[in-house]
Order: structure tokens, then C-alpha cells, then sequence
């Protein structure tokens, strides 16, 4: 893909705004208007989009730690499964759900490739150890649909393995559902050209090549037979217990959006009252001396002669 041109030009650098706005997400709060401030240099349509788009995440951000709050007292047990092609988006999705809210709560689990004695589990097994207790959401970040996507397109599991797979997640997945589970499935979908912009933007950024693995490399080389995996995966297991839903991802702020507003239509929940914080007073003691800290033992402050 080349970055000629004047189209190609606009897109690395609203690639390289929308990199800007991640790092902003995750340093503001209240200062949101002062911060934006700082973009003038930016046109003016582009300002009222992310003024938009950062009012609305932290209102739905709000809301997800209501939600939080509900889970835990009602001890309700959530599962969020996360798929899609590689760099659709997941992650970001992901960490703008769980930026503001308990770890101990909210977790991700993000499974890496099964290992020797793994490979001749029940092949459900290494999942069923992440589902969560009364009171705990857990965002898959991919799951046991592997199987049907990266195991099957590259030769990792073999037809009849696929084929079993199909029969059984229907019927895995209305067990959790029995046992109390909310079960939550979505796939993230992007374009074959959106998906070879993103792979480009890794390859020429130093802070972001580590997210391009040899396999999401050879997965570009196999577009079509993800496809068709995906086409099928969806059919197969798309059920009333736990249907697929599929969000539009090309544009990534829309997506996270979307994702987020949809998710909380999906677990009915209400206020928790919770009694008033008051901090007692401190017990002090006029014997107490605070002891000195040896001055070695300090981290060099190189930035203490920086104003701004």
C-alpha cells in the first residue's frame, strides 16, 4: 500500500489524531474542555468530533460503572466475548470499557496459544477457568472462537475438530446461559482496505509494531478464508441464548461508541445506594516522628527544573 498522495496524506494524519485522542482518553477527566483547547490547529469540524465523541464516552463510562455496581450487588455473572479480524479494533473497544472501573470486577482474560498439555484438554477447558462468580464481568479478548477463525483458515485443527466444534458451542453456550451466564458476543467488522491501512500504520510506527504478529501478517494473504471461516461461524453459532452482534468498525470511535451504548442495553440495571464516605479523623501521636528517607533511595528528578 502506498502513502502517496493527498488522500493517503489526510488519512495518516487522522491515524496519527486518533493515536493523539488515545493518550488524551487516558490522562482526561474534568479537564476535558481545556485540553481540547489545545487542538485549534485542527479544523473546526474535526474539534466538535471529538468534543462529541469524548462527552459521550464519559458519559457512557458513567453509566458502565453503574452497571458495575448493579453486577456486584445483584451478584450477577457477565461474559463479553470480543472477536473480530486482526487490528478491527477489540482492544481499543476493550480498554475504554474497563478504563474506569474495578479490575477486581471487570477483567479481561486474553488467552495466548494453547500449550502442549492444553492441546489435549476438552477443548473448552482453558476457557471455563476464566468464566466468572457472582459479581464478575468477563471480556473475552478473543475466545474459544479460535476454533472457527485463526485454527481452522491456518491448518491448527483438523476438519473433523472444526465440525465438532460447531456441534458443541451451541450447546456450551446454552449451558453457561442455564447456569445464570449474561453471554454477550461480538464481532467487530472491517474492510479488507481498512485492514491494510491499519497493518501499514503498525509497520511504520516504532510504538505499535509489537502488535503485528507474523500471524496477523499471513492472515492479510488469507482475506478470503477469513471471510468465509467468519461466514460460517456466524451461521453456525448465532442462537437466541447468545446471538452475534456484529458492529461496524472502520471507524474506531464510532465503534467504541456503538459497543459500549449497545452493551448496556443488554444487562437491565438500576441505581445502588451506597452509605456516605466520611474519613475519620487522624489518630496522631506527639511521640511520632516521621523518619527520614535516605536520599539515595530517591527516583533522580531529571524533570524538576521543567516549567509548564
Amino acid at each position: 500500500m502506498s502513502f502517496d498522495g493527498q488522500t493517503a496524506l489526510g488519512r495518516i494524519q487522522q491515524a496519527i489524531a486518533d493515536d493523539f485522542d488515545e493518550e488524551l482518553e487516558l490522562e482526561m477527566d474534568q479537564r476535558l474542555e481545556n485540553m481540547l483547547a489545545d487542538l485549534e490547529d485542527n479544523p473546526e469540524r474535526e474539534q466538535l468530533d471529538r468534543r462529541v465523541y469524548f462527552k459521550e464516552l464519559f458519559r457512557l463510562q458513567g453509566e458502565l460503572v453503574k452497571l458495575q455496581d448493579w453486577v456486584q450487588d445483584q451478584k450477577l455473572k457477565v461474559v463479553v466475548i470480543f472477536e473480530g479480524r486482526d487490528s478491527a479494533g477489540k482492544g481499543g473497544a476493550i480498554k475504554r470499557i474497563t478504563q474506569r472501573l474495578n479490575p477486581r470486577v471487570c477483567r479481561v482474560a486474553a488467552l495466548p496459544a494453547p500449550n502442549e498439555r492444553e492441546r489435549t484438554q476438552w477443548y473448552f477447558q482453558r476457557y471455563t477457568a476464566h468464566l466468572p462468580a457472582g459479581g464478575e464481568i468477563v471480556l473475552f479478548d478473543r475466545s474459544w472462537y479460535n476454533r472457527a477463525g485463526v485454527e481452522r483458515v491456518m491448518g491448527f485443527c483438523t476438519d473433523e475438530e472444526c465440525e465438532e466444534f460447531y456441534r458443541s458451542v451451541p450447546e456450551f453456550e446454552r449451558m453457561l446461559v442455564r447456569s445464570g451466564i449474561i453471554l454477550i458476543k461480538y464481532w467487530f467488522s472491517i474492510t479488507d482496505e481498512e485492514q491494510e491501512f491499519r497493518f501499514n500504520m503498525r509497520i511504520h510506527d516504532p510504538l505499535k509494531q509489537w502488535k503485528l504478529s507474523p500471524m496477523d501478517v499471513e492472515s492479510r494473504r488469507n482475506w478470503e478464508a477469513y471471510t468465509k471461516a467468519k461466514e460460517i461461524m456466524l451461521e453456525r453459532t448465532h442462537i437466541s441464548e447468545a446471538p452475534w452482534w456484529v458492529v461496524e468498525a472502520v471507524d474506531k470511535k464510532r465503534a467504541r461508541l456503538n459497543c459500549i451504548n449497545h452493551l448496556l442495553t443488554q444487562i437491565p440495571y438500576g441505581p445502588v445506594e451506597h452509605p456516605a464516605v466520611q474519613l475519620p479523623d487522624r489518630i496522631r501521636h506527639e511521640d511520632y516522628n516521621r523518619a527520614p528517607v535516605p536520599a539515595e533511595m530517591f527516583v533522580p528528578d531529571v524533570y524538576g527544573d521543567i516549567k509548564g
